[in-house]
């Protein structure tokens, strides 16, 4: 092949791909919105996580599923438990698969997060979850199918308690407002604090300045592990949310830093790192820089970059948990502690 053919060849190929990844990311922009939740709805309950199998808490899922005026339908392998770690990747696939199939379902709810959803993410039927839209909740290992189905379809998912969360008042009005109303979700907050001076949960502005971009995020700790796969997040010209439970401080920076090399950090229009529980140093450990506070960690990492961000909002791990829209327009206002979802997720 002589030099002019190489080049033209070569140009070719880079057009190609070009024209690949602008196609590819104009599909991502084209969200699907799954129909509203109504009252009489069925709502399907699955565990592509953990499994359930303790009966007591088990009869606390229809309890909880009727409270919101919905129908159950269960999962076919719910209360099952096999192998070293629960259901085999095959019957977790069967039930989510068979809920999204189903026309009597309207949502889908997972039981309770856990660990295991990973597992699920290269055997997910994608097609059949995009021909099917329906709300999807779901936090803490869920994170995992939020980022896979959010890529690989358009949908837009809840990020917002699973049926075992703790579903306190200020819990109930966000997800009924999220999932129930076509209306956007508007501005959300920490709820109000009974003692001001020591609050429950605290707001800290990182850095000031407001911000508008589609929201993403979830766990760090599954953000950190889809890294590298076809199912990392995308954080261009986003608002991203990270939150996560009992991960001693020396363990964030590890995740922080690993997304600062990654560039999400930096692309980001504005970051939010919620209420973090138990997110503290454990016993001394001479290797580790003992002592360091989770509130030290996030002003080095995020405190050093050029957009807003704001620590402490209830997203995850809390009793009083947000339900926030993936993929939708927010925008950020770092020093009033507030974010505007500014569109539906459903329709």
């Amino acid at each position: 092949m002589d030099r002019r053919n190489f080049i033209s060849t070569v140009a070719t190929g880079l057009a190609t791909s070009a024209f690949t990844v602008s196609n590819e990311a104009q599909s991502n922009s084209q969200l699907i919105r799954p129909p509203r939740l109504k009252p009489g709805d069925t709502v399907g309950v699955i565990t592509p996580s953990t499994p359930a199998t303790n009966p007591d808490r088990l009869a606390l899922v229809e309890r909880t599923i009727k409270h919101f005026g919905l129908k159950v339908k269960w999962g076919k392998h719910i209360g099952q438990k096999s192998g070293y770690f629960g259901n085999p990747v095959e019957q977790r696939l069967e039930d989510l698969h068979a809920m999204f199939r189903d026309p009597e379902v309207k949502g889908v709810f997972p039981i309770q997060g856990g660990y295991g959803a990973p597992q699920l993410l290269d055997g997910i039927d994608y097609d059949l979850i995009r021909r099917n839209p329906k709300v999807f909740t779901g936090y803490s290992d869920i994170t995992a199918l939020h980022l896979a189905i959010h890529k690989r379809t358009g949908l837009v998912t809840f990020h917002g308690p699973n049926v075992f969360s703790a579903l306190t008042d200020y819990t109930q009005k966000h997800f009924r407002k999220a999932v129930f109303d076509a209306a956007p979700v508007g501005t959300v907050t920490n709820p109000p604090e009974s003692n001001t001076l020591r609050p429950k949960y605290l707001l800290r502005t990182i850095r000031p300045g407001k911000a508008t971009g589609r929201l993403v995020g979830g766990n760090l700790t599954l953000i950190s592990t889809t890294m590298g796969t076809p199912y990392e997040i995308d954080t261009r010209g986003a608002i991203l949310f990270l939150e996560d439970i009992g991960e001693e401080p020396y363990r964030i920076d590890r995740m922080l830093t690993q997304l600062r090399l990654a560039g999400k950090l930096d692309q980001a229009a504005g970051i939010i790192f919620g209420d973090c529980v138990g997110c503290t140093p454990n016993d001394y450990k001479p290797f580790v820089a003992a002592g360091f506070s989770l509130g030290e960690v996030l002003d080095s990492i995020l405190g050093g970059l050029k957009v807003p961000v704001l620590s402490g909002l209830t997203i995850g791990h809390v009793e009083d948990q947000l339900t926030l829209p993936l993929g939708v327009t927010a925008m950020l206002d770092a020093e009033a502690g507030t974010l505007e979802i500014k569109e539906s997720g459903v329709s």
